[in-house]
């Protein structure tokens, strides 16, 4: 599917197509997490993430084939730039199904270009077509996540509490 957004009267704001990826794409979402995650472990100065790209290309493929990942991928002149995963689940507290957001990256380059915007409407036109209750996001309490924050914050998305915390099962 393919997404289009709302003209924008920003006058930086990059032209781009978001399409929802497939298996075929799993190589080019697995390169961005791996971006990702390096910058997050770079911002906190602390190895929290070790991906292994080809591992996780397969890994990407597999969840989108099996139809319980699904990746939005936004592209300006066919390069691919930026990527939101999203995964469904339930919530008593949100009175039902709702989505996550489980990855989300632009570029360095092409960030302030309407790109995550254009990301987040996507998701927005996904979690209703859907019937998702809520779509929900995390991001670090930490100072050098402040960016993104204000730029959730912006989106429409409020803060409702709690960090995210792990356990490995």
């Amino acid at each position: 599917m393919t997404y289009t957004s709302a003209p924008n009267a920003r006058d930086d704001t990059v032209h781009h197509d978001i399409t929802t990826a497939a298996a075929a794409d799993a190589e080019t979402i697995a390169g961005m997490a791996v971006a990702l995650t390096e910058e997050i472990c770079h911002r906190t100065g602390a190895q929290h993430f070790d991906l292994d790209i080809d591992a996780t290309a397969a890994l990407c493929a597999r969840m989108l084939a099996q139809g319980n990942y699904t990746a939005l991928l936004a592209r300006v002149d066919g390069r691919p730039v930026g990527f939101v995963g999203l995964s469904q689940g339930c919530a008593l507290y949100a009175g039902g199904v709702i989505g996550t957001m489980q990855e989300f990256y632009v570029a360095p380059e092409f960030r302030s270009g309407g790109i995550g915007a254009a990301l987040i409407e996507a998701v927005k036109a996904h979690a209703r077509m859907q019937g998702w209750r809520r779509i929900e996001v995390r991001t670090p309490p930490l100072p050098e996540f402040d960016a993104s924050l204000r730029f959730y914050l912006r989106e429409g998305f409020e803060i409702s509490g709690g960090r995210k915390l792990k356990a490995i099962a």
